[in-house]
């Protein structure tokens, strides 16, 4: 496990900016902090007693087990970006026994991945590691290639697999939009039903939200408000993209803000950006999972270490990472995802 002096040497000179920041818009005193009793937030709600069980088995399972944190691998890359395109770096993914496997040496919550993947596995691995199905993906074999998340299976499909959750992605913007919020809500009330927990990748994408350099697809206010929306369709635990930027309401010039709606809750630091996501998750009361991004090659363990820390401090509740991992050989994959666990164990990184 790296010790904080190891976390701080691997950060360089940016190791303050991220450590010594102290969050004063949003303070940390309004939020719920993650911590073992996690779950217990669901004890007031509509959640049934299996899908308490559920999360549970979710939150107390691989090296963050009982921390209140996550690190769920997610492959489904296959479908969303081609498989040749993303298996071509680390050919063993064709072989869908090798996600397991990643996710159980690693030590993960749990692993995100295909109905095709976890059907044909199910067998050996559903009582070892907590599965989520995903659910719906978008499709790629359409030309011209448009953006829409179609289903490609039922919940009772997931249940029957072991599945411990069920995972969807809604793009918020999008001409689908309203059909897969639609869509989306029944099929979380279905699991609920069932006694599977849920989990919405909460994406926006219109191309209005492009602007001549800027793309304000990663806002702060844009993917906040998408969180807002995913939580009110009961989702139990929100997988956004880091906010890289802000004032998308304003730039592009529709939906409602002011200039001291931005002023009062964020400032630019990265940490303040994602609180604000924090904040549209009911103030942490539904847990707040950032996705670890892209591989970019040497860099990526600096990039994860970063992206956790980020998350952590702005009252996140862990990351669902996954191409950094699967896309390099397995022991490096493991090393990177334990990494980002370290950060999670790390008592001296606290919440800003």
């Amino acid at each position: 496990m790296k010790t904080i002096d190891e976390i701080r040497e691997k950060l360089g000179e940016d190791a303050s900016y991220y450590l010594d920041h102290v969050s004063k818009k949003i303070p940390k005193k309004r939020l719920k902090i993650p911590g073992p009793e996690s779950v217990d937030t669901f004890i007031d709600s509509d959640r049934n007693p299996q899908v308490l069980k559920s999360l549970a088995s979710l939150y107390n399972h691989g090296n963050l087990g009982g921390t209140g944190y996550l690190n769920i691998l997610p492959i489904d890359q296959g479908i969303e970006h081609s498989a040749a395109f993303s298996f071509y770096k680390n050919q063993d993914y064709f072989d869908p026994e090798n996600i397991l496997k990643l996710a159980i040496e690693a030590g993960c919550n749990g692993v995100a991945t295909t109905f095709g993947a976890l059907g044909l596995h199910a067998r050996r691995y559903a009582h070892k590691i907590p599965f989520v199905v995903k659910i719906n993906h978008n499709e790629l074999l359409t030309y011209p290639n448009k953006y829409d998340q179609i289903l490609y299976g039922s919940v009772k499909e997931a249940w029957n697999l072991g599945a411990t959750a069920i995972g969807a992605t809604i793009y918020f913007g999008s001409e689908e939009s309203n059909r897969q919020i639609q869509e989306i809500a029944l099929a979380f009330e279905e699991a609920h039903q069932l006694g599977l927990a849920t989990i919405l990748w909460c994406y926006t994408r219109n191309n209005a939200f492009k602007i001549e350099n800027e793309d304000y697809h990663s806002a702060a206010d844009l993917t906040g408000q998408a969180n807002h929306l995913g939580v009110t369709i009961k989702a139990d635990i929100i997988k956004q993209k880091l906010p890289e930027t802000n004032f998308g309401f304003k730039n592009i010039n529709f939906g409602k803000f002011n200039d001291e709606m931005y002023e009062s809750l964020t400032t630019e630091h990265p940490i303040d950006l994602c609180r604000l996501q924090v904040a549209n998750c009911y103030m942490g009361k539904i847990g707040l999972i950032n996705s670890g991004g892209g591989s970019k090659g040497e860099s990526d363990i600096k990039e994860a270490l970063r992206t956790a820390i980020i998350n952590k401090r702005a009252g996140g509740s862990g990351l669902i990472m996954g191409r950094k991992a699967f896309q390099r050989p397995l022991k490096e994959g493991i090393e990177i995802l334990r990494s980002v666990q370290d950060v999670y164990l790390t008592p001296e990184i606290t919440v800003a």
